[in-house]
């Protein structure tokens, strides 16, 4: 058992680190944060380096590495500047696309992904349903016409949803389908379709980086090439693609607790009060040790996760189970950390710093792609399943 990185992916976090140490500036990150920015300067010199395209095959203009390289970059990324790491957010989940999509379909938007000149979105959340899209069903609806689909419905919370060039959007097919994830199916939908309309959501806490918007579809008319996968299948498409991108997320919630820890840790060393540096307190010391502690358990269990993914494919259900462990307690230590963080800077770090933005930016890492308690749910559910036990 070696815990260690092959020599290619200690290159790819020195380079990863490298670049993030001389690009992202904290005044920059500011200036994203206040003008709710995605930060497409940043997205696009990553691409031309091969950072956004480290995922993708490299007959499509990727680098054709794995889940572990992506969870570097993403966790070095953030490590600096969690807000300017959000011009990862742009892939979206054109990984749906590499692995479902047809020859043509991959083409045509993913060498333009792993460039950094267009982003994509996927759209499954609606205003009623989040979490509980695939036990209910979807209220947004895709009928058959001839060699069209049209689409009615809204979606809602779309990361990056205003400036994605394109949406893979979830909708109803199959109306009767039980249980109702078995009617799901995913359509392409390009920016400017005669029909969308896109509005961003704002004001927000955090992650203001990475654009939220609702979509609202009205006899959106797209034609059967737009069909991503199987019909009826789109729902356990994206099952399948969450195992791998939400690894990646709790990687970059490593990296905000990282970068967060090494701040606290500097300043408790300058900052005096009763006459000698905080960091002599015992009080600060254990807030240290702990902090250190649940990042490196949360580095552990992702990187873990990681190299599940890459080494053993064909073990789903295991690595259904790491994904959401390893989602929920980095996503989890992330938001814990930058609270110590923020106590040990005091005035300092909630008014006008890094350790603000970190604070807010890791709190979204706990509800996108499935909160926190689906995770856990996922993870007593295939713990009872590896039992033999009944399941909850």
């Amino acid at each position: 058992m070696r815990f260690e990185f092959t020599k290619e992916q200690e290159e790819i976090k020195r380079a990863a680190r490298e670049f993030a140490e001389k690009e992202f500036t904290s005044e920059k990150g500011r200036e994203y944060d206040e003008k709710y920015e995605f930060p497409w300067e940043y997205y696009r010199k990553a691409g031309q380096l091969g950072f956004i395209g480290a995922g993708f095959a490299e007959k499509y203009g990727g680098q054709g590495l794995g889940c572990i390289e992506a969870c570097i970059v993403s966790e070095e990324f953030n490590r600096v500047d969690s807000t300017l790491a959000s011009c990862l957010s742009g892939v979206g989940f054109a990984g749906l696309i590499q692995k479902f999509g047809t020859e043509e379909q991959k083409q045509k938007y993913i060498p333009r992904i792993c460039k950094g000149e267009i982003a994509c979105a996927m759209a499954l959340t609606e205003p009623g349903h989040g979490s509980d899209a695939g036990m209910v069903g979807l209220d947004t609806k895709a009928v058959k016409e001839g060699d069209n689909w049209k689409i009615n419905g809204v979606k809602t919370f779309i990361t990056c949803g205003d400036i994605a060039e394109f949406t893979i959007v979830c909708c109803q097919t199959d109306p009767n389908a039980s249980p109702p994830h078995r009617g799901v199916t995913q359509l392409l939908v390009e920016k400017g379709t005669p029909g969308l309309e896109v509005s961003s959501l704002k004001p927000k806490m955090g992650f203001r980086g990475a654009p939220q918007a609702e979509m609202s579809f009205s006899d959106v008319i797209v034609p059967q090439s737009s069909l991503l996968g199987q019909e009826n299948r789109g729902f356990h498409q994206i099952m399948a693609y969450f195992d791998f991108s939400r690894t990646p997320i709790a990687a970059g919630a490593v990296g905000i607790a990282q970068g967060a820890f090494e701040r606290a840790l500097k300043y408790s060393t300058e900052r005096e009060q009763f006459f000698q540096p905080v960091h002599r307190f015992q009080f600060t010391q254990w807030k240290i040790a702990n902090m250190a502690m649940e990042i490196e358990a949360a580095r552990l269990l992702t990187y873990k996760t990681a190299w599940l993914i890459d080494h053993k494919p064909d073990d789903l259900k295991l690595i259904t189970k790491f994904a959401s462990m390893a989602k929920a307690y980095a996503a989890k230590t992330g938001i814990e950390v930058t609270d110590k963080a923020l106590q040990i800077l005091a005035g300092y770090g909630y008014v006008d710093s890094d350790i603000e933005r970190f604070y807010r930016d890791a709190r979204i890492l706990d509800i996108i792609e499935g909160t926190g308690e689906i995770q856990r749910y996922i993870v007593a559910r295939e713990t009872y399943r590896e039992m033999n036990l009944p399941l909850p």
